[in-house]
């Protein structure tokens, strides 16, 4: 929105000036890390004082650091999106009204933009006075009445006036008013990750396909949305693919309605939800311009939006004691309920109706909200929930599970791997049900279903080229950082869709079964999926023992021929080593002889190719790079991280003991995870395994290191080695170099020891190997 020139600019600055910024913030204003922010204030005594936070989390007035940054010529321009996000960030009313308010207007915008003209051509004065009619008539279309989102008043717009104006011309560049919104929130909730349980987006978007087309969603404990708004977004595909007479030529060509219900104890996050949702960008239609126009994703008064927008129906207020749509028959349910909740309404919910399967104990509260689901949903309808595995074997639950079963509401268990959703450290649970159609045959059998093996590649142990992969420690392993999260969708879905459709799933070992359900109703009615599957069978059975015998044995040889020669072939006597000079690493850098840089930071662009990152748990355990490094969020440029190249050293700084690698040519070009820190040689000057051999002495790492209540980190710059000429540096490299190979074989031999010792016992066990 071009800026009236009736508004008062003074009305900005004194917004920009009663705006405060942290260390972080004042890192993203300039493009930098934040370690360069703590070295400006520690260097540059006119840097600007902090006016506020705490003495760990300082912050500083926006007006005093974008002046700071200009005069010193590390800011030409604030971005426009920062400049609107410290706006929000320092709003008199706080952060959620602010987003509130850009919400409303962005909503407006969207989808009346014969608005924009007007509202530009109102001076700042006025703006607050004319807004709360419009936004009324918007918020009522397009999210109902009862609703989430309050119409704000001119007096409570009147101090968003300027964050206002920048949103909209957020909008007006990027066409997108969702994705500004988007970016927005999204910075909102990493400024506050302990406020909020996310379900990540890869969980949301299986858990909306499991439960299959659906015209009315509703999701009991929406949260930030991050469900329905896969629903919009599956729903939005679809029509796209498939009706292709939707485009801006046959404006009347028939639309499928979605309607999206929500509701969630907190009213703030509930307000912030449904404008999320109501912002929500359409997917471009057949026929639609590509997303490069400006009708793709943001109507116009020329084009306008002729594609599916989802109907809004959010509303606070705890679901199991006041729920909020109490006659909806919902096509499709997807929830993440909170877990273990003691205080649910066990003792005012005694008698609900809801409670068709059994009244849940007061720490069965999943299973509550598992019963409140099928009462909202139409006979025949689809429940997907996200559960804690717990559930599924508590014995308090057993009655309520067994009741599920034999009634055939409960169709599946889906076991995802741990790192999946959080909490991350388990393994949590897909539970798909549907409701009972009146007159209707039970079904007979449930599926069983458990993705830990797709997620870590480990149906491929008995593959040929498996036990090398094993011993190096690629493809196994769990957690966020390894898991191929394609493959987990694949198989749950694989699964399920073949079982929905013939109602009885043929046996896969370790992966999937459909089992009778009389067969689960025992004293536990246990339903852990990992527990009615049987192991998967090794392919090649004893013939793929015998190659990991070959394999160990071969390494045992190369092992005793890399075996130092004695000490005391090489010792010299005591008293006669003559004492070397000695530099720091600190002092190395500073001469120039090395770049010494720290890990961490570093993003990709969104959707860009992933890069792999080295992490300090893959130095110390001597193993290639296992992470992945993070997308930008929404609207940011991406950080440039610290790139590996073959000969640097990595030296990780937290943990304790004395540990340096040479990197090599198959990890060159991976990224430099957190806690380790990179040291690049200068081959004229020093010998790399010169470096990483003498950093590994215990007496260096111990002078180096310092011991909080909990950890001991290394300083890497007071780590000290000998001045040595480069001829006689390489000597000492070649030495440490054989030491690194020996180490690396014994390594080898160690795994592919285990592996060979358990599968022993796993064949004499399960009969494929004789005794």
């Amino acid at each position: 929105m071009p800026e009236h020139p009736k508004s008062t600019a003074s009305t900005e600055r004194a917004a920009n000036a009663a705006a405060e910024v942290t260390a972080a913030g004042i890192a993203r204003l300039a493009g930098v890390g934040r370690a360069a922010v703590s070295n400006w204030r520690r260097r540059h005594p006119d840097f600007p004082k902090p006016v506020g936070g705490t003495e760990t989390s300082p912050s500083f007035a926006l007006g005093e650091v974008e002046a700071w940054l200009r005069d010193q010529g590390k800011l030409a321009e604030v971005p426009p999106r920062e400049r609107v996000w410290q706006q929000i960030a320092g709003h008199p009313a706080g952060p959620v009204t602010a987003l509130i308010h850009a919400g409303c207007v962005l909503l407006l915008l969207r989808d009346r933009p014969a608005a924009r003209p007007t509202l530009a051509a109102t001076p700042d004065e006025r703006l607050a006075e004319v807004l709360p009619g419009p936004l009324e008539e918007t918020l009522a279309a397009r999210l109902g009445t009862p609703r989430a989102v309050r119409t704000p008043t001119a007096a409570e717009l009147a101090l968003s006036v300027p964050l206002l104006r920048g949103v909209t011309e957020l909008a007006a560049s990027s066409g997108a008013a969702g994705a500004v919104f988007e970016f927005l929130l999204g910075r909102q909730l990493d400024a506050n990750p302990r406020q909020f349980t996310l379900t990540p987006p890869g969980p949301a978007a299986l858990m909306t396909a499991l439960a299959g087309p659906a015209v009315t969603v509703l999701d009991p404990a929406c949260g930030t949305g991050a469900l329905l708004r896969a629903a919009a977004q599956a729903a939005q595909a679809a029509q796209a693919g498939q009706d292709g007479r939707i485009a801006d030529s046959e404006p009347d060509a028939p639309r499928t309605a979605l309607t999206l219900h929500g509701q969630d104890a907190d009213p703030d996050l509930a307000a912030l939800t449904a404008l999320r949702l109501a912002l929500t960008e359409p997917t471009p239609s057949a026929g639609t311009p590509s997303a490069g126009t400006p009708s793709a994703g943001t109507p116009t008064a020329e084009t306008p939006d002729v594609r599916v927008l989802p109907d809004v129906r959010v509303l606070p207020g705890d679901t199991l004691r006041a729920d909020a749509f109490p006659a909806l028959a919902a096509d499709a349910v997807v929830c993440h309920p909170p877990f273990n909740e003691r205080n649910w309404g066990h003792d005012e919910l005694a008698y609900d109706p809801r409670w068709e399967y059994g009244f849940p104990a007061r720490t069965e509260s999943e299973l509550a909200w598992v019963q409140h689901a099928l009462a909202r949903l139409r006979p025949g309808g689809t429940a997907v929930l996200l559960m804690p595995p717990a559930a599924a074997s508590r014995r308090s639950g057993r009655r309520i599970r067994a009741d599920l079963l034999r009634r055939g509401a409960l169709r599946a268990v889906v076991a995802l791997p741990p790192g999946a959703a959080p909490p991350y450290g388990i393994p949590l649970h897909l539970w798909v049900l549907r409701k009972p159609v009146p007159g209707a045959r039970p079904p007979a059998e449930l599926l069983l279903v458990d993705t830990t093996t797709a997620a870590t590649g480990a149906t491929a142990q008995a593959a040929p080229a498996a036990p090398a992969a094993s011993a190096t420690g690629t493809g196994s392993g769990s957690g966020r950082d390894r898991l191929d999260w394609p493959a987990v969708e694949t198989a749950a879905l694989a699964a399920w869709r073949a079982f929905d459709q013939d109602g009885t799933l043929a046996e896969t070992p370790g992966e999937s079964r459909s089992l009778p359900v009389v067969d689960l109703l025992d004293q536990d009615v246990d339903l852990t999926p990992a527990r009615h599957l049987p192991p998967p069978a090794a392919a090649e059975g004893a013939a793929q023992l015998d190659q990991v015998r070959t394999r160990l044995t071969e390494t045992l040889r190369r092992t005793r021929e890399l075996t130092p020669p004695p000490a005391a072939d090489t010792a010299l006597a005591p008293g006669t080593a003559a004492p070397r000079p000695v530099t720091t690493v600190g002092e190395l850098a500073r001469a120039g002889a090395l770049v010494l840089r720290a890990g961490g930071t570093g993003t990709v662009p969104a959707g860009s190719a992933s890069v792999a990152v080295l992490t300090d748990t893959d130095v110390l355990a001597a193993l290639p790079p296992s992470g992945t490094l993070a997308e930008a969020p929404p609207g940011e440029a991406a950080e440039e991280p610290a790139l590996l190249a073959a000969g640097d050293v990595v030296v990780p700084v937290l943990g304790g003991g004395a540990v340096a690698r040479v990197v090599d040519a198959a990890s060159a070009g991976a990224a430099l995870g957190r806690n380790v820190h990179l040291l690049r040689p200068d081959p004229a000057a020093l010998d790399p395994w010169f470096l990483a051999g003498f950093l590994r002495a215990t007496a260096n790492s111990r002078q180096a290191s310092s011991y909080a209540s909990t950890a001991t980190r290394l300083d890497v710059r007071r780590l000290q080695l000998p001045r040595l000429p480069l001829a006689q540096q390489r000597q000492y490299g070649a030495r440490f170099k054989a030491l690194a190979e020996f180490e690396e074989a014994l390594r080898l031999a160690g795994r592919l020891g285990e592996q060979l010792v358990q599968g022993l016992y796993d064949g004499l066990a399960d009969g494929t190997v004789a005794p």
